[in-house]
């Protein structure tokens, strides 16, 4: 997968980003390459959060879209 990134530089040093594609996903580091590492941990820590399974309804259809 790919995700786009805003990297903001900290004025005292160091970065912080945040994952626009992931609410609440957000990380940082010292150095660009400390960030970057930091950032897959925080990703896939986001994407590994257990989600309540989706109600059974004999009605509905489920359907699957690229966009």
């Amino acid at each position: 997968m790919v995700f786009k990134i805003i990297v903001h530089e900290e004025e005292g040093g160091g970065y912080w980003a945040e994952v626009p594609a992931i609410p609440g996903c957000a990380t940082q580091g010292e150095t660009l390459e400390e960030l970057k590492q930091n950032l897959k941990e925080a990703i896939e820590g986001c994407l590994s959060v257990d989600i309540e399974p989706i109600k059974e309804d004999k009605k509905a259809q489920l359907i699957e879209m690229t966009v």
